[in-house]
């Protein structure tokens, strides 16, 4: 029986937050904050067809729909944007006599604090680059863009892949097997979730009763 199919981006909000994640991906649940509605105009806007680009020994096409359909994987996605780097020792697309190497591009709108990138990016774009090498053959590179600060950091696909491949089939271990169950995994003892638009779902705030007898009488409509 083939394993359940798993979409790249619920890669990244597994790895972010496993219980926010089953309440998406298990209750179908969601809400959204300032956070999430600045990262979705910021993907509205690189997934723009009419962004798509070709320059001298380069082109660039976004909203690239890829996938890797053989076991363990089981992945599809949308890329942010694929770059298509002049080569001779690359790859033939749709069957042009150009070679080109292949760049994907995640952006993401906030750099993290004290860190180069967080491993739930990390591994959403190692699971990208698993899709787009089996789409497309070859070994291809992976950035993640921050908006905020402009800024591109290469990550370390090719030199740790037999590590994040390793990884990266763990995870999807993990996630089928909660989804099999319909269990939702429980609050990870230390998640940060202040910024988190699922909180007031996941952790509602409790209005303290200072009357507690003045409430009931409220609800009953009579008086006690």
């Amino acid at each position: 029986m083939k394993s359940a199919e798993i979409t790249i981006r619920s890669i990244q909000h597994y790895l972010y937050c496993p219980h926010r994640w089953g309440l998406l991906e298990i209750d179908k649940a969601w809400a959204e904050n300032v956070y999430v509605t600045k990262a979705n105009l910021m993907h509205e806007r690189v997934h723009d067809p009419e962004k798509s680009y070709a320059m001298r020994g380069k082109k660039v096409f976004t909203s690239v729909p890829v996938y890797h359909d053989l076991e363990p994987y089981n992945l599809y996605g949308v890329t942010d944007c694929l770059e298509l780097t002049r080569d001779d020792s690359g790859i033939s697309v749709d069957g042009s006599e150009e070679t080109y190497h292949i760049s994907v591009v995640e952006y993401k709108p906030t750099k993290p604090k004290h860190l180069e990138y967080r491993e739930d990016d990390l591994m959403q774009v190692f699971a990208q680059k698993i899709c787009v090498d089996y789409v497309f053959g070859g070994d291809c590179d992976g950035l993640i863009y921050y908006a905020d600060v402009k800024k591109r950091i290469a990550l370390p696909l090719r030199e740790n892949f037999e590590e994040y491949d390793t990884r990266l089939k763990q995870i999807l271990q993990e996630m089928r097997q909660y989804l099999s169950e319909g269990k939702i995994p429980a609050i990870r003892k230390g998640q940060k979730c202040s910024g988190c638009s699922m909180k007031e779902l996941c952790m509602p705030s409790i209005k303290p009763i200072k009357n507690f007898r003045a409430e009931i009488e409220k609800i009953e409509g009579t008086e006690l």
